[in-house]
């Protein structure tokens, strides 16, 4: 696991903690340091301060995932607006904790992202008509054609696609994508489903993705 965090006394303390919990723990003080370790070596977890010298976590965020690196990583700052929330999860952080936080809700984020890291690897392909989502090359295909994916786009689509004719409800949604208690009455997550409806039926293709007005959503064939 690594962690980053320019803080010496929030460093130590958060290494401490998961050391005692038997994690293998690398850490560094600065966003550039790590960049170059996600890069060189192959961590089950980052946790990542978004405030750091040379590069910012949000930096290091979207570059790790401009590279291909698909470590996990959850975001650790003191700001609570949702905007910047919301701005950590789209640069590709999987979770996001406020500081002062509380260190069982440090350590239950990290096991619930490495749980959803461990059922990603063993997942076989998803498929529901003509849509195929292959969790382990995160490639998405709509018959010939491939699909060009945000993560939050292609976390939402496997989501559903692990439940096909299910409905899915928003909260249960914004829970396991956005993993903290988001406002579940905002438009974003329509928004969301606006994008992959656009890009699954971008050629005439019928619609696979269906709202289930006042519950949630749900993927079938028509």
């Amino acid at each position: 696991m690594l962690i980053a965090e320019d803080d010496p006394s929030v460093r130590k303390a958060v290494q401490r903690v998961l050391a005692l919990e038997k994690y293998d723990v690398t850490a560094v003080n600065d966003g550039q340091a790590a960049l170059e370790e996600l890069s060189k070596t192959r961590f089950d977890l980052a946790v990542l301060d978004v405030m750091m010298p040379f590069a910012d976590g949000l930096t290091v965020c979207r570059e790790a995932r401009h590279r291909g690196i698909q470590t996990p990583i959850l975001l650790l700052t003191a700001r609570v607006e949702v905007g910047d929330r919301v701005a950590g999860l789209d640069a590709g952080a999987d979770d996001y904790l406020v500081k002062p936080f509380v260190v069982d809700e440090l350590l239950a984020r990290c096991r619930a992202l490495l749980r959803r890291s461990v059922s990603a690897t063993t997942q076989s392909t998803l498929t529901v008509g003509t849509l195929v989502l292959n969790p382990l090359t995160r490639e998405v295909h709509r018959g010939e054609r491939a699909l060009s994916l945000t993560k939050t786009e292609f976390d939402l689509l496997e989501l559903l696609m692990q439940q096909p004719n299910t409905v899915v409800s928003r909260d249960y949604i914004y829970e396991t994508i956005w993993g903290y208690d988001f406002e579940t009455n905002s438009k974003s997550l329509d928004v969301y489903i606006g994008y992959l409806r656009r890009k699954t039926e971008e050629e005439g293709e019928s619609r696979l993705l269906y709202t289930i007005r006042g519950v949630g959503y749900t993927v079938k064939e028509s």
